[in-house]
């Protein structure tokens, strides 16, 4: 569009401040460009009008402008000559009845492959689709779809159902719900990491992506019925490298929050993980700092059993590793750096691991950190017994 034209002010939305393809009117009497107002409440989740700052629910009705909209398609053709684009007409919003009557012919196994690739295209259009897909109850539809794929052996629109499942969006409550009521749902989306499937490295970031969101949200009660298999296949991906840099964080926060359940600990521990996560960190694959902070992060809470602080130094490389990250990374890093060398000092210490502490400069980056910049609570611990320091 030319720069010189004026675009009348009523055309153009609050939030994006373009002008609008698709206006609606919200009850605050603001109108706004649709996609902009439905990221506004559904993905930002505000529940302010952005222009009045009264309150805007996010099931508040947002009414087409019909007449605005044709005003502005009728601008746009008198101005075509001058470089601006003409607009078109709006396909109608998806609706919580269509997705209702979409999902009413699931159950019918030769439907079952175009309807999920008909949600998956909803899913990518807009938040509001998202919004009504999540109210006709979707995200229960493709995790029992998983969970039958699981039982049947079946591969043929996993990719799809899992795409879905990461974008839509579902209650704790009602996650929790379901999850207790049906105990193979989390089998079943670990399962498919063990499968050989196309597209393999995207499908175990969507699985990633799922899991990730669930264990958020899930109780404690749930947590504690994860059993070693779900640990194992996770591991299994993250050392083969099957998954993208997403779904490696995303894996590793699974692993993280698990980890407020002492049971999970264990199970990880007996999986092999505090191993598997020091090899993670050693390989050289890992360059993002939030990668680093959460490999940490799980090595720390492993570290808290003698399991745990045994398979840590049964890795020759275990201290070099946390030991390198000091001084290096985010404070954050630091941090649980020096958190599992305390344990490991405190619990487990003896003349072989201060050998390997004074060897890979251990003591001296953690001198030079309460130097230049450690947080007092870290000041405060000895990370080696008084006997073993003398």
């Amino acid at each position: 569009m030319a720069e010189d034209i004026e675009v009348p002010q009523y055309f153009v939305c609050p939030i994006s401040l373009q002008i609008m393809t698709d206006p609606v009117t919200a009850i605050t009497g603001i109108t706004y460009n649709r996609d902009s107002i439905e990221h506004w409440l559904f993905h930002a989740k505000n529940t302010t009008c952005p222009v009045t700052k009264q309150p805007l629910p996010k099931d508040s009705e947002l009414t087409p402008n019909h007449t605005l909209r044709r005003l502005i398609q009728a601008w746009c053709m008198d101005n075509a000559s001058k470089g601006v684009d003409r607009i078109p007409t709006p396909k109608p919003p998806l609706s919580k009845a269509q997705v209702v009557k979409l999902l009413k012919d699931f159950p019918d196994p030769q439907f079952q492959l175009k309807i999920i690739r008909k949600l998956e295209l909803l899913a990518t259009e807009n938040e509001g689709n998202l919004k009504y897909m999540a109210e006709a109850g979707v995200a229960k539809t493709m995790l029992l779809f998983i969970v039958t794929c699981y039982k049947n052996g079946r591969v043929d629109g996993l990719e799809e159902a899992l795409s879905v499942l990461h974008f839509i969006r579902i209650s704790p409550e009602e996650l929790n719900h379901l999850l207790l009521e049906n105990n193979q749902i989390m089998d079943s989306l670990t399962w498919v990491l063990s499968r050989e499937m196309e597209n393999q490295i995207e499908v175990n970031t969507h699985v990633m992506l799922v899991l990730k969101s669930i264990i958020q949200k899930v109780s404690s009660s749930v947590l504690e019925t994860l059993n070693p298999e779900f640990f194992r296949n996770i591991l299994g991906v993250l050392r083969n490298g099957a998954v993208t840099q997403q779904g490696t964080n995303a894996a590793l926060q699974v692993m993280l929050d698990t980890c407020r359940c002492g049971s999970n600990r264990i199970k990880m521990v007996e999986s092999g993980a505090v191993y598997e996560l020091v090899e993670l960190e050693l390989g050289g694959a890992v360059q993002e700092k939030k990668t680093t902070e959460l490999v940490l992060g799980i090595l720390f809470h492993l570290c808290s059993c003698a399991a745990g602080r045994a398979q840590f130094l049964s890795h020759k490389a275990s201290i070099f590793v946390v030991s390198e990250r000091i001084l290096k990374g985010s404070q954050a890093a630091d941090d649980r750096a020096v958190l599992i060398l305390y344990l490991i000092s405190k619990y487990s210490g003896n003349k072989m691991v201060l050998q390997e502490m004074l060897e890979f400069g251990t003591v001296k980056k953690l001198i030079t950190l309460i130097q230049v910049d450690c947080a007092p609570y870290l000041k405060e611990k000895d990370c080696w017994e008084p006997g073993i320091a003398q």
